[in-house]
């Protein structure tokens, strides 16, 4: 039987599951979306990339409800945002609702980012904070797995496939909005607020050995709730927050996600090729970040984020160096890509959203969290938006694209190598003070 904080942990890793499908679900139906309203490049960019606005606004205020009413509740109102988006795309008559249903979902999206991996750091003990809190990534990439398969089941159901594509996830949302209502709430969110008589049993509950001592470091590790985050002593851990997360969306990632059945039609795959491929890495995806959960305790975020960066300088190249020949087809570029996907899985995408949910002080971590997420989803629309208008504009915009990104990872190994902290091993209090932030 699962342990009480490895159970809440994994029904709060929910909202990451819904996270992944929203994101990747998308790249079966964008396509047969483009001709439906006959959409230019740049308003097909911008159908994709609404969602991610929503991830930007939604990552930005997702902090202060957090802070102020606590993390369990604004987790239900994320549950049912991506219920409402579900059903809202599914059923859309008209572009303008499509693209607010999504802009919804992609709020949801931004704040599951932000509270997610915020209550998760929260409720684990320090030995399992980093396979705990990566179980949220571990999610994401199965909700994109799931995607990508029942994509390819829709996509031979009729002109209205796009709808069961999307109409879908009202089934996992609805599990999650009635799961996250059992979990408590975080304990030390309950002790910042003054309510430790609440929090007592919690932490006795998720396995806390001396209960009394974890209290008064909670409340030494804050000097006032509500300290603002942009101040010089702060400066470490903002930078690393928004460097990390900006690398991790300039690998492209979220352009392979969103645009893979796009990809490979362009590297010569038929259309039910196309669709099946991404199934293909969307199982590497899965396969490597559950070897990289069963690591990330042992060998650290940082060495698994310098051995990422050299497999994924390798593959994006190959990437690039495939599409260099305009319209000539390249069956390798599905084992070039598996081969991003499965390092880019086992670094950057099993360590972000644990790291950013660490490195920030209890007085300001939903802050921290916010701004981490708000540059990755800033980063993320960017991508996302200008990669049809790259790849329709130029023969040679697949090779412009992915030579980019190769040369985006050489420089995330050097800033990984010569700047990052490792957090491995120790309390959110212990990292607070190493980084001398008290």
């Amino acid at each position: 039987m699962l342990s009480f904080p490895v159970r809440i942990a994994l029904i709060a890793a929910l909202g990451g599951f819904l996270f992944g499908f929203e994101t990747a679900v998308i790249s079966g139906a964008e396509k047969t979306i483009q001709q439906l309203w006959s959409l230019t490049p740049f308003w097909q960019g911008f159908t994709v990339a609404s969602s991610l606005i929503g991830t930007v606004l939604g990552s930005i205020i997702a902090g202060i409800p957090a802070q102020r009413f606590g993390r369990k509740k604004v987790l239900v109102v994320i549950a049912l945002m991506y219920l409402l988006s579900a059903a809202g795309c599914a059923l859309s008559s008209g572009w303008f609702l499509f693209v607010t249903f999504r802009f919804i979902g992609g709020v949801a999206v931004g704040a599951s980012s932000v509270v997610g991996p915020m209550y998760i750091s929260e409720i684990s003990p320090a030995h399992l904070r980093g396979r705990l809190a990566g179980s949220f990534q571990l999610n994401i990439v199965l909700g994109i797995f799931v995607a990508y398969i029942t994509n390819y089941f829709f996509a031979g159901s009729g002109e209205d496939s796009w709808r069961w594509m999307l109409g879908v996830m009202m089934i996992p949302a609805g599990i999650f909005a009635i799961l996250v209502r059992t979990i408590p709430e975080s304990p030390r969110w309950l002790i910042l607020n003054h309510e430790t008589e609440r929090a007592i049993p919690i932490m006795n509950r998720i396995g806390e050995q001396n209960t009394q001592q974890a209290i008064e470091d909670i409340r030494a590790s804050v000097t006032d709730i509500k300290e603002k985050l942009f101040q010089p002593r702060y400066s470490k851990p903002i930078a690393f927050a928004v460097i990390l997360a900006m690398f991790n969306q300039l690998s492209g990632i979220n352009a392979i996600i969103y645009y893979a059945p796009r990809i490979f039609q362009m590297a010569g795959f038929d259309k039910a090729d196309a669709y099946l491929q991404p199934i293909y890495i969307g199982a590497a995806n899965l396969l490597f970040t559950l070897l990289a959960m069963t690591m990330i305790d042992r060998f650290g975020r940082k060495k698994l984020l310098i051995i990422g960066s050299f497999g994924m300088i390798f593959f994006l190249g190959m990437t690039a160096f495939a599409f260099k020949d305009a319209g000539v087809a390249n069956p390798n570029v599905i084992w070039y890509l598996i081969g991003f996907i499965a390092f880019f899985a086992f670094s950057q995408g099993a360590v972000i959203w644990v790291f950013i949910s660490e490195i920030f002080p209890n007085s300001v971590r939903s802050q921290g969290g916010s701004l981490g997420s708000f540059t990755h989803w800033i980063m993320a629309a960017i991508i996302s938006w200008t990669f049809p208008i790259i790849v329709e504009g130029s023969d040679m915009g697949g090779y412009y694209s992915f030579i980019f990104y190769t040369l985006m990872m050489a420089l995330h190994l050097f800033f990984v190598w010569k700047f990052l902290p490792e957090t491995k091993g120790k309390t959110l209090e212990e990292i607070q003070k190493s980084m001398h932030l008290k």
